[in-house]
């Protein structure tokens, strides 16, 4: 059927024709005429803030959506009390939802038209939950207030003003859009996030090197051996360097030696693995041998082998022939993995 396109001469427009042309402005959420209710991001406006027990709301300007009547733009020309905070319980917490309502009498026969933040008290409980407004009202929230038991402490605001950007902004949430396009992309406040058709990709800042201390197992005694190592990580690709610099009164245990991990191991159902390099320096000859590092899918740990001539085979103490432990003696490991 035809409809009336925005903006000619001597058309009456209905406001629901107005409000639909209006999601334009606004990113989808992947139905044909649906959008993202919020604020802009960046904009200070609507938050709430607590003068004893007055509830006021800085000015501001929103846009609220909703199914079949598109895009209201609703504004608080200047900063108002949404009402007086409910006296606490006297023995159980309270949340209470501060909310930016619209009123459009063709919807909710209210009889009203207008825009105002409203205060909504919840019921005290053992297990308190969020009050939800009316099913047919039109509104965004604004902030959770929790109310603590009587003698408990003073109440506390939590935010909770959704933000929306315009078709292709990148849109600033910690939970990511329930329905994305190919290309949309999100910031999360650490990570920016791209949806690529079936999946989340993430770009994060770029990784650099970070202290990491490595335990090694496998010893009965360390002494005064010192545990030193290195981790990058990008994404789910680590790489880490360890060193063990035998001190006196140090000593091998009963069992073969392990290097604990910072991030376990990803886990697949094949017997998919990863291997890495390191070598020891033997306490009295001063030489060095290499070592093979492997870490199994799904670990927690990277195992320490060491290689001969003939075979390979996990370190313990005395074993393969090589002098273990005492002041001087090094063991360095090398490996790259995934994390879970």
């Amino acid at each position: 059927m035809p409809t009336d396109p925005t903006w000619q001469n001597s058309i009456a427009y209905e406001g629901v024709e107005l409000r639909r042309a209006d999601m334009m402005m606004v990113t989808g959420d992947g139905t044909a005429l649906g959008g993202r209710s919020g604020l802009r991001p960046g904009d200070p406006g609507l938050a709430v803030s607590l003068a004893g027990s007055t509830i006021n709301v800085a000015a501001g300007v929103a846009g609220l959506y909703r199914s079949g009547q598109g895009l209201y733009r609703a504004n608080v020309p200047t900063a108002t009390s949404a009402g007086t905070l409910n006296a606490a319980h006297a023995s159980f917490t309270r949340l209470d939802l501060v909310y930016l309502r619209v009123w459009d009498t063709d919807v909710d026969s209210s009889g009203l038209r207008k825009a105002d933040p409203v205060y909504l008290a919840g019921t005290a409980s053992a297990t308190p939950v969020l009050p939800s407004p009316a099913g047919t009202e039109i509104y965004i929230p604004l902030a959770k207030i929790t109310v603590p038991q009587s003698g408990g402490g003073s109440a506390s605001v939590q935010d909770l003003r959704p933000f929306t950007v315009a078709p292709g902004g990148i849109l600033p949430t910690t939970s990511a859009p329930s329905t994305p396009y190919t290309g949309q992309y999100y910031d999360d406040g650490v990570n920016l996030r791209r949806w690529n058709g079936s999946s989340w990709q993430t770009y994060g800042p770029q990784p650099t090197w970070e202290n990491w201390t490595p335990v090694w197992s496998g010893l009965s005694a360390l002494g005064s051996s010192v545990s030193k190592g290195r981790v990058w990580k990008d994404g789910t690709r680590v790489e880490i360097i360890a060193l063990l610099n035998w001190g006196t009164s140090s000593s091998l245990g009963t069992g073969t030696i392990s290097i604990s991990i910072p991030y376990t191991a990803a886990s697949f159902a094949d017997q998919l693995g990863w291997q890495g390099e390191g070598k020891f320096r033997e306490s009295s000859s001063g030489l060095w041998h290499p070592m093979h590092i492997n870490i199994e899918a799904g670990a927690a740990t990277a195992q320490v082998s060491a290689l001969r001539p003939a075979d390979m085979g996990l370190v313990s103490p005395g074993s393969q022939g090589y002098a273990w432990g005492g002041s001087n003696a090094l063991m360095r490991a090398h490996i790259v993995y995934e994390s879970a």
